[in-house]
């Protein structure tokens, strides 16, 4: 198919007014990452300097981030148009409130992981490139959250992907060449499928930018193949997100590498997917999701389940935890699938507080190994005995996970099941239901074998370590304060849900003078 030609003359749509300073924000934490990710890899002979340096520096990205969230709760979505040519023609970074939420949220996290580094990462790890690998991957998670593009959106996929690459084999061990295959091929696979859904996209709409996608669909309903492309990005964002039933890389490459670098992929990497699924079918083919809500309900459930079982069985934490990935990833598709302000809303909430809460347990698996010998639950026990405020942290992060009160998990999943009742879903409100308490046994599992349980052998107290300790507690303060004090937080994700069913200020902070014919 022809891509459809246009009359603008392009010469008039050059930029000729100045940027407003504040539209700056939206490329700054891009700008920022690859600027710091260069000169940590200029530095790359001073290990130590290196990890001062990254420090700060991510502290310096979560401020910046948290200023952007800031002026786009007051004014509204901003835009900010590369290369001084006016939409759609240039490349946009348009940020509303989704992007600055889980732009923010990623900071937070990529900083608990930067300091948690600092004793996880040895000088060999850091002289192959831990921190700028750190800092490109930050460049590519940030920048897809943040485009307005959606070729763009791909171009800060294979960012983060190439730099997640260069983690996953760090340290350069049999195991981790192994799961960095498999890693590859499947996420190779889903690139190619988003790849191909662009080019067929671009074909019916003659555009790459979103909000100006978002604006003709409508018209362009009744003869581009809609529902070709919705189809292609489901799958396609499904084999990203870790979706049954192209789920089992994950599991199979996420206890591979060091533990940082695990709970960094998991906090981050699958919400990337979702992200770029929502966006995309809500915003932008809202119809065909519409279409597909069946089909993406039943894909929930069954990664839901899948995913509860798969921990149920695991022995290896690590894995173990995967396979609360993959459930957790069931649960947001489950808001996708409902739609609405209560199904989307649901599945931003669930999003942020998964990339917090799989952050710390990945974390708090590294702190197990370490007072206890190995992630291996038929030889740990005893590590009630040796820490009781470490256990009690732990078990704050089990409860969360599983969707318990009074933590964070609780209430996204009420507003899923309210949600899943409200439209008559009840099976999907069970398999939500079902999920929560199959991993609520398999915690409970974890728990008496690795905490409650005599430990085989004598065991040496390890006090906390502030570079473990620190971001280990911040996360989990984290999650005990979206627990008690949900209001904010839900009001954001319900607000980020109306902007994505109703863009009008999106579209208005692209075209503020109106769609260009």
């Amino acid at each position: 198919m022809a891509a459809p030609t246009s009359t603008v003359d392009l010469s008039a749509a050059l930029i000729t007014a100045p940027v407003p300073i504040g539209h700056w924000l939206a490329i700054l934490p891009v700008a920022h990452c690859i600027t710091l990710g260069a000169v940590l890899l200029m530095l790359r002979g001073y290990p130590r300097l290196q990890a001062w340096l990254a420090i700060p520096g991510l502290a310096a990205l979560a401020l910046i981030d948290a200023a952007l969230l800031a002026k786009v709760a007051a004014d509204g979505p901003l835009t900010m148009v590369m290369g001084r040519w006016l939409p759609p023609f240039g490349i946009a970074f348009t940020v509303d409130l989704f992007g600055a939420l889980m732009a923010f949220t990623a900071a937070l996290a990529a900083l608990a992981g930067g300091i948690y580094a600092l004793a996880d990462i040895g000088e060999s790890g850091r002289r192959y490139g831990f921190f700028p690998l750190l800092m490109l991957l930050m460049a590519g998670v940030t920048g897809a959250f943040l485009t307005g593009d959606i070729f763009n959106l791909y171009v800060w996929f294979e960012v983060l992907l190439i730099s997640s690459f260069g983690l996953i084999i760090l340290g350069s061990e049999r195991e981790q060449i192994d799961g960095a295959l498999k890693y590859a091929v499947l996420n190779l696979i889903a690139t190619t499928l988003f790849l191909v859904g662009v080019g067929i996209l671009y074909a019916a709409f003659g555009t790459l930018n979103m909000a100006d996608i978002a604006a003709k669909a409508g018209d362009l309903r009744g003869t581009a193949p809609l529902m070709t492309l919705a189809s292609l990005f489901l799958l396609a964002f499904g084999m990203k997100a870790a979706a049954f039933p192209v789920n089992f890389w994950l599991p199979a490459a996420y206890h591979t590498p060091r533990i940082v670098v695990s709970a960094l992929f998991a906090g981050l990497l699958t919400k990337v997917g979702i992200y770029a699924l929502i966006r995309v079918m809500v915003m932008l083919l809202p119809v065909e999701r519409q279409e597909l809500s069946p089909v993406i309900a039943l894909v929930a459930a069954a990664t839901i389940v899948v995913g509860a079982l798969g921990a149920l069985a695991e022995n290896d934490i690590r894995r173990l935890f995967g396979y609360v990935v993959i459930s957790g990833i069931g649960n947001m598709l489950a808001g996708v699938a409902l739609g609405g302000l209560g199904g989307i809303s649901g599945a931003v909430f669930y999003a942020l507080h998964s990339m917090v809460l799989m952050t710390a347990l990945y974390l708090a698996a590294g702190e197990i190994a370490r007072r206890g010998g190995g992630f291996s639950l038929s030889a740990l026990g005893g590590l009630y005995r040796q820490s009781g405020g470490f256990t009690a942290l732990s078990l704050v992060l089990f409860l969360a996970a599983c969707g318990l009160p009074p933590f964070s998990g609780f209430w996204p999943k009420v507003i899923l099941v309210k949600a899943s009742l409200d439209l008559g879903a009840w099976w999907l409100a069970a398999s939500i239901l079902l999920g929560g308490f199959l991993t609520t046994i398999a915690f409970g599992r974890l728990f008496l074998l690795a905490y409650w349980r005599p430990a085989a052998i004598a065991l040496t107290p390890s006090g906390p370590r502030w570079r473990t300790g620190l971001p280990l507690a911040a996360l989990t303060a984290l999650v005990i304060g979206f627990g008690i004090l949900p209001e904010q937080l839900l009001a954001l994700s319900q607000s980020a849900a109306a902007g994505l069913a109703d863009p009008q200020a999106y579209l208005h902070s692209v075209f503020p003078e109106g769609r260009a014919p």
